[in-house]
């Protein structure tokens, strides 16, 4: 098998995927912090209070905490923490809902993957109770913002997490432009 490691701690040597021992890692507290961006048609926004499913947003936030709790039953090397604190965090804009979550735990491992999909469960949760009145909502712009403790230190976007703008240096000067999306020629 071809060696595929380069320093990714999910390959063992031989580059096969593997899920990384952290018995041996102190429990310390960590805590993440992720970004999504539904950008949805004014009109769309202004029926959100008459759904028929329900309120979205609310739904939307309780799939996002449900979602974190099972995010080892989602990504295959992801370890199984016992979480402390799941908040998901809505905000209805002109053009979209900004979605935050945050996450925090005591353990030998990090919350990022569980802050990620709480963010995008919630998207996709908000594109489930709204898909009937427009198919053109698009989930955009999700992203770390923030995470602590850990062997790696703590890490903060240098730009504030200011998506959706279409702004591609978003992450420490290395992210690459990305294409812009239809969002941008619509307005």
């Amino acid at each position: 098998m071809k060696k595929l490691s380069h320093g990714l701690s999910h390959y063992d040597k031989s580059g096969r995927a593997r899920m990384v021992d952290v018995s041996a890692k102190a429990d310390t507290k960590r805590t993440a912090t992720a970004h999504a961006f539904v950008e949805i048609r004014r009109a769309v926004l202004k029926k959100l209070p008459k759904n028929p499913k329900g309120d979205p947003l609310e739904v939307a936030r309780i799939a996002g905490i449900t979602a974190a709790k099972k995010t080892s039953e989602l990504i295959p090397m992801c370890h199984p923490l016992m979480l402390s604190h799941v908040d998901v965090v809505m905000k209805l804009e002109s053009t979209g809902i900004r979605i935050r979550a945050t996450v925090a735990t005591t353990g030998p491992t990090g919350v990022e993957m569980e802050a990620l999909t709480a963010v995008s469960i919630a998207a996709l949760t908000l594109y489930d109770m709204t898909k009937a009145l427009d198919k053109g909502i698009e989930i955009q712009d999700v992203y770390l913002l923030e995470k602590t403790g850990g062997k790696s230190g703590d890490f903060k976007k240098l730009d504030g997490g200011k998506a959706g703008s279409g702004d591609p240096a978003r992450t420490r000067g290395s992210a690459a432009p990305h294409a812009r999306s239809r969002r941008d020629s619509r307005r």
